[in-house]
C-alpha cells in the first residue's frame, strides 16, 4: 500500500517516485502548494476510494501524516 500511495503523491505533485519520503513536507517544495494539495486529496479520494474529511485535509501536511490519517479509513501500511 505503501507503494501505491507514494505513486499517488508522486503523479499529483509531479515528482519522481524516489523524492516522495516520510519527511516530504507541504509547501517546503514548489511542486506542492496549495492547488496540488487540492489535486493530490482529490487523487487520494478517488484512486483509494474515500472521501477524505476537511480537518484530515488539512493535517495531511507530509506524506507520513498521510499515512497515519489513511488508516482511520482503513488503509494498511504494514
Amino acid at each position: 500500500m505503501e507503494q501505491r500511495l507514494k505513486k499517488i503523491f508522486a503523479d499529483s505533485l509531479d515528482l519522481p517516485i524516489e523524492r516522495i519520503t516520510d519527511d516530504l513536507t507541504y509547501n517546503s517544495i514548489p511542486e506542492w502548494d496549495s492547488v496540488a494539495h487540492m489535486n493530490l486529496i482529490s487523487a487520494l479520494d478517488e484512486e483509494l476510494d474515500t472521501m477524505i474529511e476537511t480537518v484530515d485535509i488539512i493535517a495531511i501536511r507530509t506524506f507520513k501524516a498521510a499515512k497515519e490519517i489513511l488508516v482511520k479509513y482503513g488503509m494498511r501500511f504494514d
